[in-house]
């Protein structure tokens, strides 16, 4: 049987190559004759960088501020061919730089502002197109510091006037309201309620320079919210929003790979309804489900019935934490437990035929 092993990052526990490494071990041990394609994948967020340098350019390294007051080493990749640089906004002001669990202070004093510095350095380095992954920040300051590092508004429409500026998520949601940044994903940064409105308040009044310079109004366009409106400050700067799953996919060749395959095997850290709204499980699924090829997730945690699983073309789903028994240990103990849920998925897979495995 041709496997696919096309996962995600799981949050701040494995990155998609450390997960796709353990999936693989856990498959072989109970399945050891079946061919494997490793194919570590990313919506934008964290491991943007670490797959995107398994594959092309130069793993390049910059001390950046981090989200709080220490300085962090960010990576990103510089491809020489096309002058292109690729950027990851976790790397610089992610949830894993905070030190620590984030708590309503963290979410209020987060900021962007090394990535700003990370496109300053690839602005020095030559790029002429600067594809910045949004995701798993620790920020929900819209922008405003990644913008201060530039120069400020004007200066920094300047400076990237010439630039193909690239905001590559596959998040949907606008800047502010019920399914903005604050809202959505200020309590995963560790908002309580009243800094939920703090920080809602604080964007309200960003948007509308953002909106001003930009001469349209970006912070309600799709996209915006991401990364804790990084997306907005992107799109008043002249960018464009592009599908960072996408992306990856064509970097890593997983429209062939995907051809190739008996079974896909995928999974993420909580697989819930926000990933069936571009993130890589369910644009995986999607595809695979219009090429009839059995699509397994193995996740931290399941959040989504056994029907809308079905619906969205996965065939199964399972949880690490149930396989380890409770959320601390699936934490802790990441790689083993997931290898050991690989290979108990495998076990449950038989030969009779391309479809019909489970």
């Amino acid at each position: 049987m041709r496997v696919l092993i096309a996962p995600d990052s799981y949050g701040d526990t494995l990155t998609a190559v450390q997960a796709a490494a353990a999936i693989a071990t856990g498959w072989n041990r109970t399945r050891p004759h079946d061919q494997f394609t490793i194919a570590p994948q990313s919506d934008g967020g964290p491991g943007f960088v670490t797959v995107l340098a398994e594959r092309l350019g130069e793993r390049r390294r910059q001390r950046v501020a981090g989200p709080l007051d220490d300085d962090v080493d960010a990576d990103w990749v510089f491809d020489p061919a096309s002058a292109t640089a690729y950027l990851g906004c976790a790397e610089a002001c992610g949830l894993a730089q905070l030190g620590g669990p984030p708590t309503p202070q963290t979410a209020l004093a987060a900021d962007s502002k090394g990535v700003g510095q990370l496109i300053a350095a690839a602005l020095g380095a030559g790029a002429t197109r600067v594809v910045v992954g949004l995701g798993g920040s620790a920020s929900t300051d819209g922008g405003r510091g990644l913008i201060d590092e530039l120069g400020g508004l004007d200066v920094a429409r300047q400076r990237l006037a010439g630039v193909e500026l690239v905001a590559a998520s596959d998040v949907e949601y606008p800047l502010l309201g019920p399914w903005g940044a604050a809202r959505v994903f200020g309590p995963q940064k560790g908002a309580d309620a009243e800094t939920v409105v703090t920080l809602e308040q604080r964007l309200s009044d960003w948007a509308a320079e953002l909106d001003a310079a930009a001469g349209r109004q970006v912070s309600a366009e799709p996209g915006a919210g991401a990364a804790g409106g990084i997306g907005a400050a992107l799109l008043a700067l002249g960018g464009q929003r592009e599908s960072g799953a996408a992306i990856i996919a064509e970097h890593t060749g997983l429209a062939d790979d995907l051809a190739a395959a008996d079974v896909v095997v995928t999974g993420e850290g909580q697989l819930d309804e926000q990933s069936l709204h571009g993130k890589v499980v369910g644009a995986l699924a999607a595809a695979a489900r219009a090429r009839q090829i059995p699509v397994l997730v193995l996740a931290g945690q399941v959040g989504l019935d056994g029907f809308t699983q079905r619906s969205a073309g996965i065939t199964a789903a399972y949880a690490i934490a149930d396989y380890a028994g409770s959320v601390r240990l699936a934490l802790v103990d990441a790689a083993n437990q997931l290898m050991g849920l690989a290979s108990e998925a495998a076990a449950q897979l038989g030969n009779s035929g391309r479809t019909r495995y489970l």
